[in-house]
């Protein structure tokens, strides 16, 4: 069960990715500093995605005794 919920929470990861990619599209034109900081939202949420990813994977190898 908490392996479905750490997996869905990557996806929020994604969504959220989606979302600021979104604001900056909405705002380059507007406001370039904050389409800026939507940009960095970008790049955190998609690492913040690949790094839990990593995680979750290393604790169900842990958990299957693989080494």
């Amino acid at each position: 069960m908490t392996n479905k919920i750490y997996q869905f929470f990557e996806y929020v990861y994604l969504l959220m990715a989606g979302f600021a990619i979104y604001a900056v599209i909405i705002n380059w034109d507007v406001d370039r500093d904050r389409a800026y900081l939507f940009l960095f939202f970008v790049v955190v949420a998609i690492f913040m995605f690949f790094f839990k990813r990593r995680f979750r994977k290393n604790i169900e190898k842990r958990r299957r005794g693989e080494d």
